[in-house]
C-alpha cells in the first residue's frame, strides 16, 4: 500500500514539474507594462522578469531635472517588476497549490 502511495506521489510530482515548466515558458511570453509620471515613462517586463522595453515621452526630458526622470524610470521598472511577480505567482500558485494533496506542508507553496 505504501509503495502505491509513493508511486502516486512521484507521478504527481512529475506532472507538477511538467506543468511548472510549461507555465514558465508561457510566462516568458507574457508581458506587463507599468507607467510613472502620468504615463510619461513606461516599462514593459515579461512574466519571466526580463525587462523588454522602456518608453520615455520626449516632453519629460529636462536637462535641468534629470533626477525626476531617473525617479520615474525607477518607479515604472519597480512597478512592472511587482506586476510580473504577481503574474508569476498567480500562474504558479495553481500548480503548486496541489502540493497540499500530497501531504507535504511546504511553506510558501
Amino acid at each position: 500500500m505504501a509503495r502505491q502511495n509513493m508511486n502516486k506521489m512521484m507521478e504527481q510530482v512529475q506532472q507538477m514539474q511538467q506543468q511548472m515548466q510549461e507555465a514558465q515558458e508561457q510566462l516568458a511570453k507574457e508581458t506587463v507594462t507599468a507607467s510613472a509620471g502620468g504615463g510619461a515613462v513606461k516599462a514593459t517586463m515579461t512574466g519571466g522578469l526580463e525587462l523588454t522595453s522602456i518608453e520615455i515621452d520626449p516632453e519629460v526630458l529636462d536637462p535641468d531635472d534629470v533626477e525626476m526622470l531617473q525617479d520615474m524610470v525607477l518607479a515604472a521598472v519597480n512597478e512592472s517588476l511587482n506586476s510580473a511577480q504577481e503574474l508569476a505567482s498567480q500562474r504558479m500558485g495553481g500548480i503548486t497549490g496541489g502540493l497540499g494533496d500530497l501531504g507535504l506542508n511546504i511553506p510558501g507553496m
